[in-house]
């Protein structure tokens, strides 16, 4: 059996890799409450106890505009505590995956980013995911592996997707940003694609969302449609499109964040389904678990 420790065990993408993992892994989930990444010795203590073959860091700081007031602890777990989980890993001779994001782009590309674009965040949530990724790439050089993705959502935990189905529910008419345009991705999809890649040993930086783009307004309407098809929802309302600037947020988005994942398609020799058949998939889910 592969040990496989999981930070971040109780979010979207910690669920999915446990629902998802080969039958000769044993993963090893954790959240703050068992292992704080952001306390080096605390790090080496569980590690060297518990002897992962992998860790996959799926724990970050991901309140993007919260970032912007917390900027000591948006450091201190998605760069400082990255840096204490890769020293660990160089340590001990210990696979890291580390899972990083589009917002490390400016977006300010009207094409998609390849894996060697130049990195630019225009929040401090971006800046301290890529400076966790520089980390990485510092400490473990060569045997470093980083997965940027985007959008995520799953039937686990709060996203995009279940605050428009609640929404959706109670509202008549929603406005919706329709000028930042990126990729969804399913955490289930993304899962997939980690684990192929520890089975390939891969090293390297990769880009991993589903396929197809959309703004945040297509991809309400598609949530809409799909949940009236399904019967989560009880009927059609208005969606509004509106720009950035009709909704300012303290953090600034990529307007747009496409990338692209030719690189990672070919290596691991996986593609990705197009993100509608993706969001149906995630939202049956949701339906079996409603007991519909």
């Amino acid at each position: 059996m592969k040990k496989v420790l999981i930070t971040g065990g109780d979010g979207q993408l910690g669920y999915e890799l446990q629902q998802s993992a080969p039958a000769d892994v044993l993963c090893l989930p954790t959240d703050v409450a068992e292992l704080d990444i952001t306390r080096a010795e605390a790090v080496n203590t569980y590690i060297k106890k518990h002897q992962p073959d992998v860790i996959i860091n799926a724990a970050a700081y991901t309140a993007v505009d919260k970032a912007e007031e917390e900027q000591d602890l948006a450091r201190a777990i998605n760069t400082n505590g990255v840096a204490n989980l890769a020293q660990a890993c160089k340590a001990q001779g210990i696979k890291l995956i580390q899972v990083s994001t589009d917002f490390v782009f400016d977006g300010k590309g009207h094409t998609p980013y390849p894996v060697d674009a130049a990195t630019e965040p225009e929040g401090m949530y971006g800046l301290t995911k890529r400076d966790g990724d520089l980390q990485v790439l510092d400490i473990l050089g060569d045997d470093a592996f980083i997965i940027r993705t985007s959008w995520l959502y799953s039937a686990h935990g709060n996203n995009f997707v279940k605050t428009m189905l609640n929404l959706m529910s109670q509202r008549d008419e929603l406005g919706i940003i329709a000028d930042q345009i990126g990729t969804p991705t399913w955490a289930n999809s993304l899962a997939q694609a980690i684990w192929k890649a520890i089975q390939l040993d891969t090293t390297g930086i990769y880009h991993w969302s589903d396929a197809g783009v959309a703004s945040w307004y297509d991809f309400a309407h598609a949530i809409m449609e799909e949940g009236v098809a399904l019967g989560l929802l009880e009927k059609n309302i208005t969606l509004n499109p509106i720009t950035t600037t009709d909704y300012p947020t303290p953090a600034s988005r990529p307007c747009y964040s496409v990338m692209d994942k030719t690189t990672t398609w070919q290596t691991l020799g996986i593609k990705s389904e197009h993100w509608r058949v993706a969001l149906r998939q995630m939202m049956q889910q949701l339906l079996q678990a409603k007991g519909k």
